[in-house]
Order: C-alpha cells, then sequence, then structure tokens
C-alpha cells in the first residue's frame, strides 16, 4: 500500500513539474504576443491542467491519511479482538 501511494505522488509530482513548465513557456510568449487569442487560449488549458493535477495531489494526501488511519484502526482492532480460527 505504501509503494502504490508513493509511487502514485511521484507520479503526479513530476506531471505538476512537466505542466509548470509548459505554463512558465506559455507565459513568457505570452508577454511577447499579448495579441494571440490561440496563445491564450493554450495558456489557459494549461493552468487548468495544473490546478487540477494539484487538487489531485490534495486528494492522493488524504486518500493516504485515510488509508492509514483504516489500516491501523484494522490492526489494533486484530490485536485486542483477534479471530477465532
Amino acid at each position: 500500500l505504501m509503494d502504490a501511494h508513493t509511487s502514485r505522488e511521484r507520479i503526479i509530482k513530476n506531471c505538476i513539474a512537466q505542466t509548470s513548465s509548459v505554463v512558465k513557456a506559455l507565459r513568457e510568449e505570452r508577454e511577447k504576443a499579448q495579441d494571440d487569442l490561440a496563445l491564450l487560449k493554450q495558456l489557459r488549458k494549461e493552468q487548468t491542467k495544473l490546478k487540477l493535477m494539484q487538487s489531485e495531489l490534495n486528494v492522493e494526501e488524504v486518500v493516504n491519511d485515510r488509508s492509514w488511519k483504516v489500516l491501523t484502526h484494522l490492526n489494533n482492532d486484530d490485536v485486542l479482538c483477534p479471530q477465532a480460527v
């Protein structure tokens, strides 16, 4: 479970880094060509994608925390009340 969460978090962070660099490049281009509507549309699209990825990272943190709480709770219950075989 820990490996899956770590792997997913690493992948999401990698996507965030890549999209951030795209957004940065588009912003620089936008400063040079402020009248380019297609460029503005692309910038907004990439910014939206970046926000969604950042939200996904936050969701992943919540899922990770809750998973560990449930797992800890289940393990504590097994210690206190082991199932009869």
